[in-house]
């Protein structure tokens, strides 16, 4: 299994951008990896979601993908959004599966490349109790 955590940045706006790691690895450097191999362009060009640009709602419920959401779809949550730090901009997705002991991240997709084939990327599978930790933590440190 996986572990989660996040990594926050400062935007040139001055808000806060979390960007979650995969074992250590943030998933902006995981995703670019796999598209440079996808011979399409362009690559990469994802930040973190800014929950103050985007109405995510509660974060840890979000994660789960138990928030009431519309986007990107129900069970299906914005890991990563634009550089630029509009998540809709140029946005990466992915199904969320939730059980009793894990999380799972699949599924994942590019609504403005939609013929890019990301089968190849993930699944991401975490133990639940251990994502949950690192979600409530980097909640904890916004300060909302």
């Amino acid at each position: 299994m996986s572990s989660l955590s996040f990594e926050k940045a400062i935007t040139d706006g001055g808000a806060i951008s979390l960007v979650p790691q995969v074992d250590g690895t943030p998933l902006t450097e995981l995703i670019e990896a796999f598209e440079a191999g996808l011979n399409d362009s362009p690559v990469g060009s994802y930040g973190g979601i800014v929950p103050e640009y985007f109405q995510f709602g509660d974060l840890s419920k979000y994660y789960l993908g138990c928030e009431n959401q519309q986007w990107p779809a129900p069970g299906h949550l914005w890991l990563l959004g634009c550089a630029c730090g509009e998540v809709g901009c140029w946005p990466l997705s992915a199904q969320v599966t939730v059980t009793d002991s894990t999380v799972m991240w699949s599924a994942f997709s590019q609504p403005f490349r939609e013929q890019r084939d990301y089968s190849g990327f993930g699944p991401f599978e975490f133990e639940r109790t251990q994502y949950e930790t690192a979600v409530r933590e980097v909640v904890a440190g916004l300060g909302t």
